[in-house]
């Protein structure tokens, strides 16, 4: 996949270039470094598993000399969709390796994402379990591979392949080291698909510029070092876990510890037993972990920090998190496409941790500007717009660049927002629907869409409604058919035949008689809302 024309003006760029924001290293060659110098060290725990950085780069060079045997090369994308298992982040930087662009997929996408995502990014290697969760993705892939003519590598971990495709473990052996690819800081590291606010997958481009440069702002926002530990629930197909798990290790130094399943009490006992420094995820983890009766069972004492984003988060929660688990907890802002953009440090006020998103990290820029993209004056609303280093250069299919970045380069977040006169951030909306369900985003659109094929639905809209567990929750409201009638489980059962995540299915159902619209036939969405929104 060739780089499309980066969205970000040469003034920036420049600017990032002379202050060392961007450089000439790659992810790869920090990567090495880090192996030389942390050698023996954990980088990777993975259950009873304990992986040093010189076995991991053992591991990815090895890995990446098979690819490189099987055809794979600089340029090619090379796909996972794996469970927060060590293989992940063996593959990304056997990517890497190679001067390919690794595409992580969540393993809770089905047949119409996978699709799409492997189609749009002529995949050419992809890497799955067997099993996962009750899902085969052996059977899952074999319909789809007649439409898939760039595909041609299939690799199976951690269970047997079925035709056509190759075990990780054979491709693991001893064998040559690949001929490393002519480093290329501005070529693509990563593509990453989100849902964001459009019904089809959108793929953000992101460089080895963009990825360290995000990497290098969290050293100095959390004062990170080789000493520090995360524990990773977020999938390593998600962008928190692709830099915090993989990146952050591979260019600093830091250790992760994995769980491909989330369970409280089991997360309690990790950051007890492998002194966990630091956690970044959405506001069910926090909640899950500060409201948790076995949170004074064991020694919590090394947890020191928790970034709360993905998804809004209540100041309450952070302040019990606080109180609860003894350490830093505050919200983070950020996105697939600019990972992170605004947070408080440590000469910051506790209550604007919890009661704001933070400031913007330097040298990013945030801007608050109107519906004719004139900047606002302090305190007053608009619409959030960002510009920094890590920033994606834009997507894969270029021509959503002209609506997600401004002729002057800002990224458009899609968000509505406040920002007081000492630069702090306060998010009040989206421009546009959608749902944000555990830090996982999936569009309105594309679920109404599905939902309008039922032959018992007429009409169709779906609702981000506030839950305080998981962040939002999906409301379907319908308006049926003459003589239909439908149930939630109905139609969740119709949604899932037609090849929808189960992630994506919608919680609530609401039936009327006709959905409300204005005059130009646009669903009102603030008056649904306001009715089927739980008091308080």
């Amino acid at each position: 996949m060739p780089l499309a024309p980066t969205a970000l003006p040469s003034p920036f760029t420049d600017r990032w270039r002379s202050e060392g924001h961007w450089g000439t290293g790659t992810v790869d060659a920090a990567f090495m470094r880090t192996c030389a110098a942390r050698g023996a060290a954990p980088a990777l725990i993975d259950g009873a598993l304990r992986m040093s950085f010189a076995d991991w780069g053992l591991r990815a060079e090895r890995l990446a000399a098979h690819l490189q045997r099987l055809g794979i090369g600089a340029g090619d994308v090379v796909a996972y969709q794996l469970p927060n298992w060590w293989e992940a982040a063996a593959v990304f930087l056997a990517a890497a390796r190679l001067g390919a662009i690794v595409n992580p997929v969540l393993p809770i996408f089905r047949e119409r994402e996978l699709a799409f995502i492997l189609k749009q990014s002529n995949a050419a290697a992809l890497i799955i379990p067997g099993t996962f969760r009750g899902c085969d993705y052996r059977t899952l892939l074999a319909p789809l591979r007649a439409g898939l003519p760039a595909l041609r590598v299939v690799v199976v971990a951690r269970d047997t392949p079925a035709a056509h495709m190759l075990s990780f473990d054979e491709l693991l052996a001893a064998g040559p080291a690949p001929r490393a690819a002519t480093g290329d800081a501005d070529a693509l590291c990563m593509l990453m698909y989100t849902s964001g606010t459009t019904a089809e997958p959108k793929g953000v481009l992101h460089t080895h510029n963009t990825l360290l440069a995000e990497v290098h702002s969290l050293v100095r926002i959390h004062g990170l070092t080789p000493l520090d530990r995360t524990l990773m629930p977020s999938p390593l197909t998600h962008v928190s876990g692709v830099i915090h798990a993989i990146l952050t290790p591979a260019v600093v130094g830091t250790s992760a510890v994995l769980m491909d399943r989330w369970e409280p009490a089991e997360a309690l006992a990790l950051i007890a037993r492998e002194r966990v420094t630091y956690m970044v995820g959405a506001p069910t983890f926090l909640q899950d972990l500060a409201d948790h009766p076995a949170r004074n069972a064991g020694d919590l004492h090394s947890l020191r920090l928790f970034s709360c984003g993905g998804a809004p988060v209540s100041a309450a929660l952070i302040e019990r998190a606080r109180a609860g688990l003894g350490c830093v907890a505050k919200r983070v802002y950020g996105s697939t496409e600019f990972p992170t953009i605004t947070t408080t440090d440590a000469g910051d006020a506790a209550a604007m941790g919890s009661e704001t998103e933070g400031r913007a990290i330097p040298p990013g820029v945030v801007r608050i500007v109107d519906e004719r993209g004139r900047p606002v004056p302090a305190g007053d609303e608009g619409e959030v717009q960002a510009i920094g280093p890590e920033c994606c250069v834009g997507y894969s299919d270029a021509t959503l660049n002209g609506d997600a970045f401004t002729a002057d380069g800002w990224f458009r977040t899609g968000d509505l927002g406040r920002l007081d006169g000492a630069g702090y951030l306060r998010i009040t909306g989206r421009l546009k629907d959608i749902v944000i369900r555990k830090g996982e985003k999936f569009s309105v659109r594309e679920l109404e869409e599905a939902i309008a094929r039922h032959p018992a639905v007429a009409d169709a809209a779906v609702l981000a409604l506030p839950d305080a567990r998981s962040g939002e929750r999906a409301c379907a409201v319908v308006a049926l058919r003459a003589g239909a009638a439908v149930t939630l489980d109905e139609l969740c059962a119709f949604l899932l035949a037609q090849g929808l995540a189960k992630q994506k299915l919608p919680e609530q159902l609401e039936v009327l008689a006709a959905l409300p619209r204005t005059d130009s036939g646009k669903v009102q969405r603030n008056a649904l809302k306001q009715r089927f929104t739980p008091p308080g």
